[in-house]
């Protein structure tokens, strides 16, 4: 039997980590379906239009996340996400993951209201640009990467601006969706929101 959990938001808001926790309490298989716009936009940095990249984009694009996690990469995965018939490409992919057996949780920026606005449970995931840059920053600093709150803040604020206004499925939180706010909450808790979410709806 399948069930979708669909979980939204801006880059650095945790939905990440919510989404791979809620996943592990539940059974369910996750994809984070950034890192499909990752792959393609690696694959663009290499030369390759970024079209015939998502058609042609297989499992094993993914087979080495943390490749597709550079600042790099992000910024190219923000542009190519932006072209319809990118998102087009990706669509059959991601609807065919949310409707396996055992339950799925996606996290991306239209997962509620595009790919799988008949989801079970929809959340949106969100904090304030300065948090979210300054949680961004840690991370590139613990990988290696030489930059400040200032270019972090200035990129987050950049790629807030492109998914919300792009023409073709915008960033959005779905009409039915519950948004949690974590600007001022500790993992433990949101990650209680989730679960609680998901687990009302399963006995509903």
């Amino acid at each position: 039997m399948s069930f979708t959990v669909a979980i939204d938001g801006p880059a650095a808001a945790g939905k990440g980590t919510i989404s791979r926790a809620v996943a592990a309490r539940f059974g369910f298989a996750h994809l984070d379906t950034g890192l499909l716009y990752r792959a393609v936009g690696r694959r663009m940095l290499a030369g390759e239009p970024s079209i015939a990249a998502a058609e042609a984009l297989t499992p094993d694009d993914l087979a080495d996340p943390d490749a597709l996690r550079t600042a790099a990469v992000a910024e190219a995965a923000s542009k190519v996400a932006v072209i319809p018939e990118v998102r087009a490409a990706l669509l059959d992919f991601q609807r065919a993951f949310a409707r396996r057996a055992g339950g799925a949780v996606l996290d991306g920026r239209d997962i509620g209201t595009v790919i799988c606005p008949e989801a079970e449970v929809k959340l949106f995931v969100t904090a304030s640009a300065e948090v979210r840059a300054e949680r961004r920053l840690k991370e590139l600093l613990a990988a290696g990467f030489e930059t400040d709150l200032g270019t972090v803040l200035a990129d987050v604020k950049s790629r807030d601006a492109r998914d919300a206004e792009r023409a073709s499925a915008p960033m959005r939180a779905a009409d039915d969706a519950l948004t949690l706010d974590t600007s001022a909450m500790g993992v433990e808790e949101a990650v209680a929101a989730a679960v609680a979410a998901v687990e009302a709806a399963r006995v509903g």
